[in-house]
């Protein structure tokens, strides 16, 4: 069968056989070059990494990029307008990235056929992901609207906080299917190993979504409101690129756009054990946002900016594990668990590095932040005090999510949603001790800190053992030991 690419150009798998050796750095069996078989060229390995990091790295850190511009936009608009944007696109994030196992679910189980050379079965799985998307878009939108009251009042923000921010919510929410649509359809890409067209995509639609929002903010007038517009808009117009490219590649793979119920019902059981894991790790955001409100106007504004900024961190440690997912899911797909854990190795030595580089960096530009964000007194201070932990956070951070890509690319779900509670619990215990010493909103970063450290400790662990190292273009039972 001839190979198709997305979007529209041949695709290249690095694997041409069920076992033929990671993207030529792996000897295919019965070859010799005097190394133990299945050993990676140090080169190969890293150019392999490079090739799928270094775009989605610029796609990953696009978003959180637009978002901090967003925050100086509103923060003309003031300090109350700040913290509503701040409570409400956490609830929104919250509502969305409930359903990111669309991008990191479909990463994987595409890479895992595309690794068997099973290029139709690869795209079909996508275009399954991608209706499932449209479905819960849809359920998201129908209750988040009615209930957007409700979700922004659980935070516990003052009076005009919480008013700004239900605003800024149910329009914000005519976007969400858009946004879901935007995973799966990321997803998809990445498990056939294409983190450029992702990058172009990201940068053009959030460089409009800035534009969007200055305009509708600072020159129509129209405050929070605006931004939330520009927000929406800019998500349907990402949306409807991604449905063209997957589609267009999807008629060139031969691969009917009608959906399958069955590869629809299937890819919503595969998700569940992530949505835990998820929801583990959404609960911990939420919390410590609605922590940060119920200390007030200028602990909820200076959360906002140093969340965005880390958010704007996690992204940049993020294409590692996106790397990681690509690569993981191929290599297990192949039968190759011995590249699989050789690109673990190398995946988190370069987290931890490159997590020590921005933290160093973030330091570098703490005492400038304030100034940037037009912010000053108490809530600068909050701000610089909070950015210090936000910096040592980062290399275990790196680490951390190295390893998150990994064991979901290897479709390690099960043993993640049990770490990600166990990590949830170690948050609760802290931020418990946050509440009762009345710590403020220092010591509630340093709880974040703690939540860090729960999860380093469990995805390290794992990544020792071998029970994720299961090969073969579907999951099985059986690992592969190594």
């Amino acid at each position: 069968m001839r190979n198709q690419g997305l979007p529209g150009r041949p695709f290249r798998p690095a694997i041409s056989g069920p076992v033929a050796g990671y993207h030529r750095g792996v000897v295919a069996p019965g070859r010799r070059r005097g190394r133990r078989l299945s050993r990676y060229r140090p080169s190969a390995h890293d150019r392999e990494i490079l090739r799928l990091a270094v775009p989605a790295f610029g796609a990953l850190v696009a978003e959180p990029l637009f978002l901090l511009a967003d925050s100086a936009i509103v923060g003309r608009v003031g300090t109350t307008a700040l913290g509503g944007l701040g409570v409400a696109s956490q609830a929104l994030t919250t509502l969305v990235n409930v359903s990111i196992f669309l991008a990191y679910g479909t990463t994987a189980a595409v890479a895992r056929q595309l690794g068997a050379g099973n290029q139709r079965a690869a795209v079909r799985q996508g275009i399954d992901g991608l209706w499932l998307a449209a479905a819960i878009g849809a359920l998201v939108l129908a209750c988040g609207w009615p209930l957007a009251p409700a979700i922004v009042g659980a935070f516990g923000a003052t009076g005009a906080v919480t008013a700004g921010a239900v605003t800024y919510l149910r329009i914000s929410l005519l976007g969400a299917p858009a946004m879901l649509a935007v995973l799966a359809g990321t997803g998809v890409l990445r498990g056939l190993q294409d983190t450029r067209t992702p990058l172009v995509v990201a940068i053009a639609a959030n460089g409009v979504n800035v534009l969007l929002n200055a305009a509708l903010v600072l020159w129509a007038g129209w405050g929070l409101a605006g931004s939330a517009w520009g927000t929406a808009i800019a998500q349907n117009g990402t949306a409807l690129a991604y449905l063209l490219v997957v589609g267009r590649g999807a008629r060139g793979a031969g691969v009917r756009l009608a959906p399958d119920l069955g590869g629809v019902r299937k890819a919503a059981t595969a998700g569940a054990s992530l949505v835990v894991r998820t929801l583990a790790l959404q609960a911990v955001l939420v919390v410590t946002t609605a922590m940060a409100a119920r200390d007030g106007n200028a602990a909820i504004a200076a959360h906002q900016i140093a969340f965005r900024l880390w958010t704007l961190l996690a992204f940049a440690l993020d294409a590692i594990a996106i790397a990681g997912q690509a690569i993981t899911g191929k290599c297990l797909g192949a039968g190759d668990a011995a590249g699989a854990r050789a690109a673990t190795r190398r995946m988190i030595g370069w987290g931890a590095v490159y997590g020590l580089v921005f933290g160093l960096l973030l330091l570098a530009v703490r005492p400038v932040l304030p100034a940037v964000f037009g912010l000053s007194g108490t809530v600068a201070h909050l701000l610089l005090a909070v950015l210090v932990v936000a910096a040592a956070q980062q290399p275990v951070a790196g680490v951390v999510f190295g390893l998150d890509g990994v064991l979901i690319g290897a479709g390690d779900q099960d043993y993640l949603a049990l770490a990600g509670l166990a990590a949830a619990g170690v948050f609760a215990v802290a931020a418990w001790w946050v509440v009762t010493s009345h710590g403020g909103l220092v010591a509630l970063w340093l709880a974040y800190s703690a939540w860090l450290a729960a999860r380093f400790l469990t995805l390290t662990l794992r990544a020792a053992g071998s029970a994720w190292l299961v090969t073969g273009a579907v999951r099985g039972r059986r690992a592969t030991a190594v």
